[in-house]
């Protein structure tokens, strides 16, 4: 299985391109294409959020990422995985990850996209700081 995998691991300084995830993950094997965007939001915890920056440690970042992707394929029916995540300062409004799974059926590219997410904020070495009016913050840094 591990030589049909389809991947796309990258990390940018520049904007993302969310039709360009797309158009990769279409196949006409595919039943359900799942697609997580984030955002930069302009508040976090009743404060004003300013901007973010993002740092990572891309050759461990994408090792780490490798190692999510390769779970999926074991774990999932999946056809295609791509992980596009930014690095450098985002305002809010802009997108630091896009995720895009497919899959024959629905549910393994659902199922995949959300644990890509919340496995990456866990072990991927991407780390994150909140500009305030009043300060800055790290969040996340993990591991």
């Amino acid at each position: 299985m591990e030589d049909k995998m389809q991947t796309q691991i990258e990390i940018h300084t520049e904007s993302l391109n969310i039709q360009q995830c797309i158009d990769w993950v279409m196949s006409p094997d595919s039943g359900g294409i799942d697609v997580f965007i984030g955002t930069v939001r302009n508040a976090t915890k009743g404060k004003t959020v300013l901007k973010l920056d993002f740092e990572a440690y891309n050759k461990m970042a994408i090792n780490e990422i490798n190692k999510i992707t390769e779970q999926v394929f074991k774990q999932w029916p999946v056809q295609k995985v791509l992980v596009h995540h930014r690095s450098g300062t985002l305002q809010v409004g802009e997108i630091p990850v896009i995720i895009a799974v497919s899959a024959a059926h629905r549910d393994a590219a659902f199922e995949a996209c959300r644990y890509i997410i919340d496995t990456l904020k866990q072990t991927v070495p991407i780390w994150k700081k909140e500009f305030f009016e009043d300060g800055e913050v790290w969040v996340a840094a993990h591991p």
